[in-house]
């Protein structure tokens, strides 16, 4: 995805921020090396680097910086923090889209999508199609659950990626139990019904309005996500499953974005939509430089 464009904006030089817990993690060294290819500057940070200031003449300085001195910034995993820190990260993201720097992916879409019942939601209403899931406070209806379900459940953080936390059970009392526990230690239980998929699905990478890469897992388990140690193989994406995973990162107002999906040859459906996704599997079956078309896409935005 090359949009064949120059990275000069305003008479000078793009200028990226990428916002990451890890500088020398694959990803982020993917992007440091497309922006250096494109010509662009760049500077790693965490959230730990940046502070806000009310009332002085900077409002936000990363590393001592003006935050404005950035075009744009991207935004890797914000990782696990109190509820203070989680909303403090999302407040600082609002700011710096409020002071005219293009944050990619907002701090809305993130909200929306790194809520599993929430983006659930919202993509059923759109009328897409989603696992059944049944999320509460109270464990008893924990029971109600596994029985709606046909014993069949998958209980999982409602915060999380990556496969970890998920369990599946199979015993009513085993699923009443983990329930008891996740209430006890003030975590919401999330509830889905287990969908059989012979150990694989799809992930679909979408840019804007694009789906610039896709792939099939197989999984070492019912688990597919790679870090599980899932295996990625090259898949071409239908048409109609293209239309379906765009249409679920409208909703959820994400511009970048991995789009899970169940059984896509027979009655699919969306598992999840990640805002802050990996690529390292998928690039290694796709002919397209992921990394690179994230840049041009960032590049073509910030010009307009």
């Amino acid at each position: 995805m090359s949009l064949n464009i120059h990275p000069i904006v305003l008479g000078r030089v793009l200028k990226v921020g990428i916002l990451t817990r890890n500088e020398f993690s694959w990803c982020s060294l993917q992007l440091k090396q497309a922006l250096n290819r494109r010509g662009c500057g760049f500077e790693c940070f965490s959230f730990n680097d940046l502070t806000a200031y009310v009332g002085f003449e900077d409002s936000i300085r990363f590393k001592g910086k003006p935050i404005e001195e950035l075009d744009a910034v991207v935004v890797r995993p914000i990782g696990r923090g109190s509820l203070e820190e989680i909303i403090f990260r999302m407040d600082l993201l609002r700011a710096m889209e409020n002071l005219g720097v293009y944050v990619i992916n907002r701090a809305e879409a993130i909200e929306k999508a790194v809520d599993k019942y929430f983006s659930l939601f919202l993509l059923k209403k759109a009328g897409l199609p989603v696992p059944r899931t049944i999320v509460t406070e109270n464990p008893r209806v924990s029971l109600e659950a596994f029985k709606k379900f046909n014993s069949r459940v998958v209980l999982k953080p409602i915060f999380g990626s990556r496969g970890f936390g998920i369990t599946r059970v199979r015993s009513r009392q085993t699923l009443y139990r983990l329930a008891t526990v996740l209430s006890y230690y003030r975590h919401v239980v999330y509830m889905q019904e287990y969908i059989p998929h012979a150990r694989e699905d799809v992930r679909a990478f979408v840019i804007g309005d694009n789906v610039v890469a896709s792939m099939r897992r197989i999984g070492a388990s019912w688990r597919t996500n790679i870090a599980q140690g899932g295996k990625p193989e090259p898949y071409k994406l239908p048409e109609e499953l293209r239309e379906v995973v765009l249409k679920a990162c409208k909703v959820l107002g994400c511009e970048v974005a991995g789009v899970d999906v169940l059984n896509p040859s027979g009655e699919f459906c969306i598992n999840e939509v990640n805002c802050q996704p990996d690529w390292r599997g998928l690039q290694s079956v796709s002919e397209t430089n992921i990394a690179e078309a994230i840049v041009d896409y960032m590049i073509s935005k910030v010009k307009r």
